[in-house]
């Protein structure tokens, strides 16, 4: 049985190539997505911004993420340290994380799990592979799985 979410959800993606993020967003577009996707550059930054802090100080979302896409491979702080600090924040730990990286190393998919991502899905080069993988994206996590409603007060 799904669970329908009536409130607006979010999906946080963290990728330093700026073509990627673009890819990404026009392909959930292309794929129906009806949810909102906000991006920012590096580890760093999506943790300011989860926290309020930086850049976003003073700029609290109303809502945080339902699930957040984040890049392995990035410059300031790269994914691996990101998913630690999020997995180590009691606020932010339950929020469910995907990697979403072009490494299709098992190394990598190994320590993304090791370090407590939700799942791991390998960028695909081509835009229609994108755009079908960002629909099954939004058809697991938004019409399959039960994601955490966290509103900020």
């Amino acid at each position: 049985m799904s669970t329908k979410i009536d409130e607006p959800t979010v999906i946080l993606m963290a990728d330093d190539d700026e073509d990627d993020r673009l890819l990404a967003k026009d392909a959930m577009e292309a794929a129906g997505s009806k949810y909102s996707c906000f991006t920012v550059a590096d580890g760093q930054e999506l943790l300011d911004y989860l926290r309020c802090e930086g850049a976003f100080t003073g700029k609290a979302p109303a809502e945080l993420p339902s699930v957040i896409l984040l890049d392995l491979n990035m410059p300031v702080m790269d994914g691996r340290e990101t998913l630690k600090q999020l997995k180590a924040d009691k606020t932010l730990a339950t929020i469910p994380v995907v990697i979403l990286s072009t490494s299709a190393e098992v190394e990598d998919i190994n320590d993304g799990y090791g370090l407590g991502a939700s799942s791991y899905m390998i960028k695909p080069t081509e835009f229609s592979s994108m755009v079908t993988m960002m629909k099954q994206f939004n058809d697991y996590w938004f019409d399959c799985a039960s994601v955490p409603m966290m509103v900020r007060h």
